[in-house]
């Protein structure tokens, strides 16, 4: 097969063939000196990495974040036609190759799209490219012209100058622009001028999706490609003992059994004819150390370590001395399940691993360490190996993990053909890296005006930043993640103590899941809050504003959200509404959850009101849609979300045990927005994180039960 890969908009991803074309102008991250040199002695003009103007006219926004359903082409793509003075139609974003000198994310200090940092990066990289294309290419149009730049102005990617009417497009400028030195500091264009940020604009990857024509990594096809699907040892640590594949192999369209120490592979034909091998085989498991492990031993290993002092992540006052001495005392253990990711698009990964080389098509959100794990699995060098990325059904941070690469790759390189290797929903929950089991202690005490005065909360759990990103982890072992929104809350709090307890569970490999650190604190804390609150006899948003006077942003987000959901409105019996506040991802949002909790304890849910503050708002309409999402998802995770083990083996294995919210469960989600002129926050795991505490606060108030654990279980009688 040919190393060049022809992308979706007609542009060859190889770098080698797309520099043997035409003229071309490139721009954003900054390229060696000597690489400029060289394209511009080659007609083309390559600063930097972001941006391609051919002389074709295309427009191509080369992405270092990927695309998952969150919009982030949309938003990225409109940043960069503000500034280039082209319209949204005119702009194909398309895939960065793997590169962490070009592409790595500042925010992230490597090529990942997580954390929803994606906008927040993009802000000022990509607005700063793109006026220095503008810049550069406006300067070409007035030394055509003989005339002075100032005179030129630029629509749709047309340069005009107003004096004499003479007109340029940004193609036909291309082999002038190549030519000329780049400016430094180009002025960005005042807010009063844009005409794209800040407006509803429709998604660009939309149109694709619902005619059918979006390739994501599971519909890739290659030449002669097979594909397989695995079978992987139940229980972490285990191995393959052996395994008999006569019957496996008797199954028409049953090409090749293929082995892993942990792993066996059936490849076929087709889909059902591997899965159908699959289930015919005989395996025997060497079951490892690892065999009886349950959850009960996971929990209670959690609660001892727990009984430890921890490490300090922040230490304010003497809050031991002031709970001691205060004059209403709480104490309270939270715990959170592991939770599987679960995306719609099933893990899977398509390898070719030739003499001369290899290629991988796959969904990532890491492309570099999609390339190192089938580097790993090969032996090839780095340069040997292409990524071939493609959109994500679905990420959720699942895909910040790459083993299945690796695997895939270990697979495909005994097989002389493309192999596309699909797990099967089972494989996939039962074989995620998942979310860590949190046990958290927390207490507080309130004066006699209930205020409070003291507030100690200590977090156990896993480390993901600690096997993920070591260099992350801070110099007194803390991992920030695990203690974030929990060290710093948007309240006014006088004396407080925050600690972390390091604890790796046996048999589970832990990982980021969508809300990451946040997700879990915020659940803590704005339950812990909301018992402060019932505990002082105060309404929980009184009780919030009173701690919020010097948070304008976070007040002024709680107070529309108590107006738009009508707090302190009548309510039926047995209904109720929750309140929850958070500052996490550079965006302030506060959630209203309303609930009815019905006869036998199931809760439904009837509405739910946020308000947004994260700063300027790209596209409002991305804004709202990732809200909906967040919320969709966390509340899914609040209601059903549990991943348990037991003799080593998850006991989850598709979404009958692994409940989905259903559409006709999801209630009305009204998103209200706060104009706001200040540098974008992050948005897609914001609602996530909100959904916990707002849920759990709302049925607390529909009940009276207040629920410590997820997911939220009501006992029966509950209700009355």
């Amino acid at each position: 097969m040919s190393e060049t890969v022809v992308t979706r908009n007609g542009l060859p991803l190889n770098r080698r063939a797309f520099l043997a074309g035409g003229a071309v102008l490139v721009l954003a991250a900054a390229l060696p000196m000597g690489s400029r040199i060289a394209r511009a002695a080659a007609g083309i003009f390559e600063p930097n990495a972001f941006i391609r103007i051919g002389e074709d006219g295309r427009i191509i926004l080369i992405m270092r974040d990927v695309e998952m359903g969150q919009g982030i082409w949309t938003g990225a793509s409109m940043l960069l036609a503000e500034e280039l003075d082209v319209g949204l139609d005119q702009v194909t974003p398309d895939f960065a190759p793997p590169n962490e000198k070009l592409y790595a994310n500042p925010l992230l200090g490597q090529q990942a799209t997580g954390g929803s940092t994606s906008i927040r990066a993009d802000w000022t990289d990509l607005r700063k490219a793109a006026a220095t294309a503008r810049a550069v290419l406006v300067q070409a149009a007035a030394k055509r012209w003989n005339v002075d730049p100032a005179g030129c102005s630029v629509t749709r990617g047309t340069v005009t100058h107003g004096a004499s009417s003479r007109t340029a497009t940004y193609a036909a400028l291309v082999p002038l622009a190549v030519t000329l030195p780049l400016p430094q500091n180009p002025p960005l264009k005042d807010p009063k001028s844009w005409t794209l940020i800040g407006t509803p604009q429709k998604r660009l990857d939309t149109p694709d999706k619902v005619r059918g024509k979006t390739v994501y990594g599971i519909d890739v096809q290659v030449p002669g490609m097979k594909i397989a699907t695995v079978a992987l040892c139940p229980v972490l640590g285990g191995k393959l003992a052996q395994v008999a594949d006569g019957a496996a192999r008797k199954i028409a369209g049953v090409r090749d059994v293929l082995l892993l120490d942990n792993a066996v592979a059936v490849v076929g034909d087709h889909f059902w004819a591997a899965k159908q091998g699959v289930d015919a085989l005989d395996i025997q498991w060497d079951l490892g150390p690892n065999a009886g492990l349950t959850q009960a031993e996971i929990v209670q290993g959690h609660a001892d370590a727990s009984s430890g002092d921890g490490i300090v992540a922040r230490l304010v006052g003497d809050p031991q001395t002031a709970i001691a001495g205060a004059a209403v005392k709480l104490d309270a253990v939270y715990q959170l399940p592991f939770l599987s990711h679960a995306p719609m698009e099933p893990i899977n990964c398509t390898v070719h691993v030739r003499p001369d080389g290899a290629e991988v098509w796959c969904g990532t959100q890491v492309p570099t360490r999609a390339q190192a794990e089938a580097v790993a699995a090969t032996g090839l060098s780095p340069d040997k190996v292409t990524v071939h990325n493609h959109m994500i059904g679905g990420g959720f941070g699942r895909r910040l993990e790459a083993e299945y690469v690796g695997i895939a790759a270990s697979f495909a390189k005994q097989v002389p053909y493309p192999l596309k290797l699909v797990w099967t929903r089972e494989a996939d929950i039962r074989h995620d890296r998942y979310r860590p089991y949190y046990y958290d202690r927390i207490a507080a005490g309130l004066d006699a005006d209930g205020r409070i005065v003291g507030w100690a909360h200590k977090v156990t759990g896993s480390s993901v930043m600690a096997r993920w990103a070591p260099a992350g982890m801070r110099k007194n072992g803390i991992d920030p993640d695990a203690v974030e929104c929990a060290e710093e809350t948007p309240y006014d709090i006088a004396s407080l103590r925050v600690s972390w307890v390091r604890h790796e569970p046996p048999g589970v490999v832990t990982a980021w899941w969508r809300g990451v650190g946040p997700a879990h604190n915020i659940f803590v804390v704005e339950s812990f809050i909301d018992e402060l609150a019932a505990a002082a006899k105060r309404d929980p948003v009184a009780f919030r504003r009173s701690l919020l006077q010097k948070n304008p942003r976070a007040l002024g987000v709680l107070e529309l959200a108590a107006e738009k959901s009508g707090w302190g409105g009548a309510l039926p019996k047995n209904v109720g509404r929750g309140v929850m506040v958070q500052f996490a991802f550079g965006s302030y949002l506060s959630v209203v959850c309303e609930v009815e909790a019905l006869p036998g304890g199931e809760i439904r849910l009837r509405r739910i009101v946020a308000a947004m503050d994260c700063g300027r708002a790209i596209n409002p309409d991305s804004v709202r849609a990732q809200l909906e999402g967040g919320l969709v998802f966390g509340t899914t995770a609040a209601l059903y979300g549990e991943i348990t083990f037991d003799q080593g083996r998850v006991q989850q294995s598709n979404f009958n045990s692994y409940r989905m919210l259903r559409m006709d469960e999801t209630p009305p989600i009204e998103v209200h927005l706060v104009n706001s002129t200040e540098t974008p926050g992050g948005l897609g795991e914001t609602g996530c994180a909100a959904a916990f505490p707002a849920l759990a606060n709302a049925v607390y108030a529909a009940t009276g039960q207040r629920l410590r654990s997820l997911p939220l279980n009501l006992p029966r009688e509950a209700t009355g």
